[in-house]
């Protein structure tokens, strides 16, 4: 079985000339980012690797949250990710090796919220609230994967966690 952590990067900034790609987090996210690092490590069982957006916001969360992960998984920063959609995001998925037990990708919406509750089973827990909410910044769907990553379907992962700052007690 394999674990699927899909984690939307902080909250970045609005302020300043930025390009999208290019906007970093704001106070808040960095503050955000390390919170939710903290209590992951505590949640998760250990991840083996990281797929993460090339976007400035996405590398910072990266940075941030995996701080405290001990081992550090290996980090790949892929442009491919960068607003990718959920369909994009599930080829992507289908190429990782078998070796890989664990994985989380740091990526954006609204591909991400969109591969989350396609990804989900029904039946699953949390399910209602994922599918019914919102994926707010610094929130991580955590699914149970039967069978191999070349045959990640939709609809029938279970939906194992999903967990947002707020949910974590973590305040704005």
């Amino acid at each position: 079985m394999h674990r699927l952590h899909l984690l939307r990067h902080a909250k970045a900034t609005r302020d300043g000339g930025y390009e999208d790609e290019d906007r970093p987090l704001a106070r808040r996210g960095r503050t955000d980012a390390r919170l939710v690092g903290e209590k992951l490590t505590k949640l998760l069982e250990s991840v083996d690797l990281v797929l993460c957006s090339s976007s400035v916001r996405t590398r910072e969360t990266a940075d941030l949250l995996l701080a405290v992960f001990n081992p550090r998984p290996a980090v790949r920063f892929e442009d491919e990710l960068y607003l990718a959609s959920a369909n994009a995001l599930l080829r992507r998925l289908r190429r990782l090796e078998e070796a890989c037990a664990s994985v989380m990708v740091i990526g954006h919406n609204p591909g991400l919220h969109e591969l989350a509750v396609a990804l989900a089973a029904g039946k699953s827990a949390k399910y209602a609230d994922l599918a019914n909410g919102k994926f707010p910044t610094a929130a991580v769907a955590s699914f149970a994967v039967e069978g191999e990553w070349a045959a990640l379907e939709r609809g029938n992962n279970v939906l194992t966690a999903y967990v947002t700052p707020k949910s974590l007690g973590i305040e704005d």
